[in-house]
Formats: C-alpha cells, structure tokens, sequence
C-alpha cells in the first residue's frame, strides 16, 4: 500500500525533556519587515474617511437591538418593532455618518495643526 504521509525531509532533535529543537538551517537569513506597532495601526485606521457603509452597519446593529428591546422589554407587537426599527435605522445612518464626518474633520484640522505629524 502507498504511503499517504509525507515523511520529513529533515531531522528533529529531541532534548531528554522532550522538548524539540528545529535544526538553525531553517531559520530565515534575511530580515522580516517588522510588524506595525498598534499605536501605528491604530492611528491609521483613525485617519481613514467616514463611509455611507460603516454608518449603515452601525445603523444596522443599533436598529436591531432597539427592535430586540422593543419586543422583549416593552412587549410591543412584531409589526410595530419591525415598523420602529426600519424608521431607527433610517435616522440612525446619517445621522452616525455626519457625527463620523465631524470627529474625522476635527481630527484632520488637529494634525493640520502639529507641526511634527
């Protein structure tokens, strides 16, 4: 019968606790791009421009739970909570995308004015 593993084309070196030691031919020579520092991502993802879709997913998780609520914690009927969370939605997305739009202004005005960024 064929064998359906692949064997290793190198040897492990087992240590007599068990642990095991890769052989240093397979680490890497050349130097890895370093990893952006969260600080860095961070600031990147702040600086990116509000968009119509990341205010209709927040209007969306915002409209559900008030619908949820609606039905849940003040027993109002399915059609009513489904009627109030499609009206929520609606208000809720510009309004989300107009307060995104103004903190991202404001943001950009405050690095305009930080000479060392």
């Amino acid at each position: 019968m064929a064998q359906t593993r692949k064997k290793r084309s190198r040897k492990h070196r087992g240590t007599a606790a068990g642990t095991i030691e890769k052989a240093a031919h397979n680490r890497s020579t050349r130097q890895a791009s370093p990893k952006p520092s969260a600080a860095a991502t961070r600031e990147a993802r702040m600086m990116k421009p509000p968009t119509w879709r990341s205010a209709a997913n927040k209007a969306g998780i915002a409209a559900i739970v008030f619908g949820v609520l609606l039905l849940v914690l003040f027993k109002r009927p399915p059609v009513e909570a489904v009627l109030w969370t499609i009206l929520v939605f609606f208000f809720y997305m510009p309004l989300g995308y107009w307060t995104d739009r103004a903190v991202y202004n404001r943001r950009m005005r405050s690095k305009a004015k930080k000479p060392g960024r």
